[in-house]
């Protein structure tokens, strides 16, 4: 028993000599016990988009607990973005994110050396000169959006199929803010799913002009409703297109809803088909993570790194579908969207942008692109860059 005893004591105090080392390392590389938090919302958590950003504010709440003290700032407009920015910066933040699109972001942060700032990335930062305390990052959207696309084809294929409506009526309708390459990407990838699965199928796209109008969201999705649209879905913050869809169920008229940002089975359980959204818990807890252990955040945060821009897809987790409601959604749409979604997981995002399709810039007539070879999209950057409508096959309603 004494010699037990000994062993036991000295396997003790070499544990003890281990975790004193530990200990040791963790103080010297100037690690943190606790965090100050800042998100600045350019909304409120009654919209999807800012609800789904709010969710990576749950979970610094739920890994961290009383470590973490977190401060927030809602409705907070681009160009009213210095005072909150400042409020927070000056009450001492370690870290700061913001999902908004205000450039004042990158011109503050140098004189808060202290304080990272983190902003949903909304421009191109490759040939960008940044400091080096902004960050940007943010999910590989097209990649649900394709995704999401199959999962309409597969709808309308059956609806085809049962006579509901004629081949010539496979069209599909996109409620969109403005014409930027980030709402072009997106609904041109979720365009290019639903033919994936319905070669004919057309788009119309009706653009509000605002992020946030839920009349004008729901009223140019009713538009698009009377223009033939049998499926519906949205780059806006609001849920007024969904409701719309619902709306057009009870009258008795199937029009079916995908979703983006926030699941819409609550609010539209007859029409409502799938959401993706991008998952941006995964950046921000590793951010904190990063800040917390005073390493830089691109050295822990995993992800497509470019510089101090991040993104990434279903491979890390960063883009997922929600609720596939089983009831309404198309035989094999389940094992169709899984068959996307693993190519995805390879890395092979290659095949999104890709047919014989040609498009031209709305910006600049003379700017064209033939996708008989490809555009791989976030290749360089976070923010997408795909900006071309589609010929023949997209139509912007005036």
């Amino acid at each position: 028993m004494k010699r037990v005893y000994l062993i036991t004591t000295a396997t003790c105090l070499v544990i003890m000599a281990i975790l004193l080392g530990v200990f040791r390392v963790l103080n010297l590389s100037g690690g943190k016990d606790s965090v100050k938090v800042g998100f600045i919302y350019d909304n409120d958590e009654s919209t999807p988009y800012t609800y789904n950003f709010s969710i990576a504010k749950d979970a610094v709440e739920k890994k961290y607990g009383e470590r973490a003290e977190i401060l927030t700032r809602s409705n907070v407009l681009d160009d009213e973005m210095e005072e909150p920015l400042r409020e927070l910066a000056d009450q001492g933040c370690d870290i700061i994110f913001f999902n908004g699109y205000s450039e004042f972001v990158r011109r503050l942060a140098p004189e808060y050396p202290n304080t990272e700032f983190c902003q949903t990335s909304f421009m191109d930062m490759s040939n960008q000169s940044v400091p080096e305390n902004y960050h940007t990052f943010k999910g590989e959207a097209y990649q649900g959006r394709y995704v999401s696309g199959i999962a309409a084809g597969m709808k309308i294929r059956q609806m085809i199929t049962q006579e509901i409506i004629s081949e010539d009526q496979a069209i599909v309708g996109f409620v969109a803010a403005f014409p930027t390459p980030e709402v072009i990407s997106g609904y041109t990838a979720f365009l290019l799913g639903v033919r994936s699965i319905v070669p004919q199928a057309v788009m119309h796209v009706c653009y509000t002009n605002t992020w946030s109008s839920y009349a004008q969201e729901k009223s140019a999705a009713e538009r698009l409703i009377d223009k033939g649209c049998v499926v519906i879905s949205q780059h806006t913050d609001t849920i007024g297109p969904a409701i719309a869809c619902e709306e057009a169920f009870e009258k008795k008229k199937e029009v079916y809803f995908i979703g983006y940002n926030q699941s819409m089975s609550e609010v539209a359980p007859s029409s409502s088909l799938v959401t993706s959204r991008i998952c941006w818990e995964l950046y921000v807890t590793e951010a904190v993570d990063a800040v917390m252990a005073n390493r830089k955040i691109e050295k822990i945060v995993t992800g497509r790194i470019h510089g101090t821009d991040v993104s990434a897809g279903f491979e890390k987790g960063w883009v997922e579908m929600l609720d596939l409601n089983q009831q309404a959604a198309a035989p094999g749409t389940e094992a169709a969207m899984k068959k996307a979604i693993d190519q995805f997981k390879r890395g092979n995002g290659d095949f999104v942008f890709k047919g014989n399709y040609t498009g031209v810039d709305p910006d600049d007539p003379s700017d064209k692109i033939d996708l008989k070879n490809g555009y791989k999209e976030n290749e360089k950057t976070s923010y997408p860059l795909f900006h071309y409508i589609l010929t023949d096959i997209i139509t912007i309603e005036q």
